[in-house]
């Protein structure tokens, strides 16, 4: 990007951008910002904005135009800076300010990638709850081309920021699809009978004990961390952090064969179910769980459950514990600071089955939802990384 110029441009373009203050570039409305207290809010269409993007829903608005956003304060993630273009009727709280580009001079949508493109953290000020004061913010230089420049990068930008709003609504469906089958296809509590059923199945679903329906468990171990002999080969090794109720597909850290021999350590082969027994207190970890479809090593934080195959089916087991997991984490656990499981605990766990075959034709649909779902979020990762790249190449 020597003199001032971007490594990707439209052809019709030439010659350096300059650098100019956004206070040259655009005009500030913080007097558009209307704080509205939770208790009087009142439900409606208008989308209501703060620091961290919309907060809800509300009945009328201040303004209908095209703004810029940008957080004040309070923002949870400098990474990833609240900032983004609206358009249309709204409502701001006193926690974002409201930026206009100046008509003729810049772009709205130019204005805020080029601002999103900036890594506002120096301008920061603040403990615990960064602020971006706003004389400070006006002041910020950015480089600008001409207005047609600009419309058409921005124009370009909106475009790709359309297809992933998209990507997400669709992935949002699908996982939103998803959790309706779990509610249908399992028996609610009290019942023994699913809601919506494959046909050809017909009968009670039976509540077992874990225990009554497995052949076994496993739980692995740490090998010393002082010994580098043990650490750094080519051996997976998991850990519960890595049980985000997905698919393992690889392991952050490794381990030698000394350290597997060291800590006695055995494998666990792909597609066996693993669920998280420690570390359980916080909201979001207790059903913490994985189907392996790598063959690993584990630390004592994991447990693997082996079925007894006429009776259960590891993938139905997957499936059923990713729903249900939360809530055992809450009633089976045991621990004060620490909240866990151990063996005995697991075997009283109870499980609502339908015979094996059954059980196999629930796994393979919602199995195969399940990678309809990745696939949409690679598809949307792409993306995302795709508008970072043409961020980094088309501004200076």
């Amino acid at each position: 990007m020597a003199n001032n110029i971007p490594e990707v441009r439209f052809e019709e373009f030439s010659g350096e951008w300059e650098k100019r203050e956004i206070g040259d570039l655009a005009n500030r409305y913080d007097n558009l910002r209307v704080p509205i207290t939770a208790a009087s809010r009142v439900s409606g269409k208008t989308p209501y904005y703060g620091a961290n993007g919309i907060q809800g829903y509300v009945e009328g608005y201040t303004h209908n135009g095209e703004y810029i956003l940008i957080a004040e304060d309070g923002a949870s993630d400098l990474k990833n800076y609240p900032i983004q273009y609206v358009s249309g009727e709204i409502w701001v709280n006193n926690h974002a300010h409201v930026l206009q580009g100046k008509q003729g001079i810049s772009d709205n949508k130019f204005l805020m990638n080029a601002i999103r493109n900036t890594n506002i953290e120096p301008f920061l000020v603040g403990g615990g709850r960064a602020k971006l004061n706003a004389a400070v913010m006006m002041k910020i230089n950015l480089s600008f081309p001409l207005i047609e420049e600009q419309s058409k990068i921005g124009d370009f930008f909106k475009q790709l920021d359309d297809t992933i709003a998209l990507q997400q609504q669709e992935l949002d469906t699908l996982k939103q699809t998803k959790q309706g089958f779990l509610q249908k296809m399992f028996p609610k509590e009290g019942k023994t009978v699913p809601e919506v059923r494959f046909e050809g199945f017909s009968g009670e679903w039976k509540e077992r004990k874990l225990g009554e329906v497995i052949e076994g468990m496993y739980n692995g171990q740490t090998p010393s961390r002082d010994k580098k002999v043990n650490w750094n080969g080519d051996i997976n090794w998991l850990t519960s952090g890595e049980l985000t109720r997905g698919i393992v597909t690889e392991t952050i850290e490794k381990i030698t064969s000394e350290g597997q021999k060291n800590a006695l350590l055995k494998f666990v082969s792909s597609g066996t179910f693993v669920m998280a027994i420690t570390g359980l207190e916080a909201a979001g970890t207790r059903g913490n769980c994985a189907k392996l479809s790598i063959d690993t090593t584990m630390n004592q934080s994991c447990m693997a459950i082996y079925p007894d195959k006429t009776l259960l089916d590891s993938n139905f087991l997957f499936q059923w514990y990713r729903k249900f997991g939360e809530e055992y984490g809450l009633k089976y656990t045991q621990g004060t600071k620490q909240q866990s499981y151990n063996a005995e605990i697991i075997k009283i766990l109870p499980i609502t089955l339908p015979k094996i075959e059954e059980q196999k034709k629930i796994s393979i649909f919602l199995d195969e939802l399940d990678d309809t779902i990745a696939l949409h979020q690679r598809e949307l990762e792409v993306l995302k990384e795709t508008k970072q790249a043409f961020l980094q190449k088309m501004f200076v």
